[in-house]
């Protein structure tokens, strides 16, 4: 079955070009979404895609209305390619079902692993630069300062690592990573 798939990115726009080029090329069932092609969960577009079964071909009437990003439509292009889902767009005169579109298929695949790298590599140097400029890299300590103190304080008095851990909030393995066994002896000592 061949299943249509029209996206416009305003409400004022019109489905109508695309919808008539999709039913001229056979499609059977023609899904649309009238919001940016920067948003991947579009409702029209998920609908289209839980519809395809192998064997069936996704056809759009141009490769921007399935997707702006092109790791985005990379990656849904090999996806539906691992099962068994044809891809086609009316406009590029792209076919990935013929056997040029096979070898497209695998320039696909290696614009998205070349893609995946250089993701990878922007985001290891903008960490790298952020450290050099001793920023803090990652996820904010749930432990801040203060409850830092206070976890000191209770130590000193005695308390128990799962009862400190409960009174400042954080989970006991939280409280565990943050005060390692000789800092907790070290605070003990210090209330000694």
């Amino acid at each position: 079955m061949l299943i249509g798939y029209a996206r416009v990115s305003t409400r004022d726009q019109d489905l109508a070009l695309q919808t008539a080029a999709l039913k001229e090329a056979g499609c059977e069932k023609i899904f649309s979404d009238k919001m940016s092609g920067g948003r991947e969960k579009r409702p029209g577009l998920l609908a289209a895609l839980d519809l395809c079964r192998a064997g069936d071909t996704l056809v759009v009437w141009k490769l921007d209305r399935f997707g702006r990003s092109m790791q985005f439509v990379v990656n849904t292009i090999l996806d539906l390619d691992k099962r068994g889902i044809g891809f086609r767009s009316l406009t590029e005169a792209i076919d990935l079902t013929s056997k040029t579109g096979k070898l497209l298929l695998s320039v696909f695949g290696w614009l998205g692993e070349v893609e995946r790298d250089l993701a990878k590599e922007r985001t290891s140097a903008a960490l790298a630069a952020r450290k050099a400029q001793g920023k803090v890299v990652g996820r904010k300590s749930s432990i801040t300062p203060r409850k830092a103190e206070i976890a000191r304080k209770l130590l000193q008095a005695g308390e128990r690592p799962r009862d400190v851990a409960e009174a400042i909030g954080v989970s006991v393995a939280t409280f565990y990573r943050h005060f390692p066994p000789a800092d907790r002896q070290a605070a003990n000592a210090e209330g000694n």
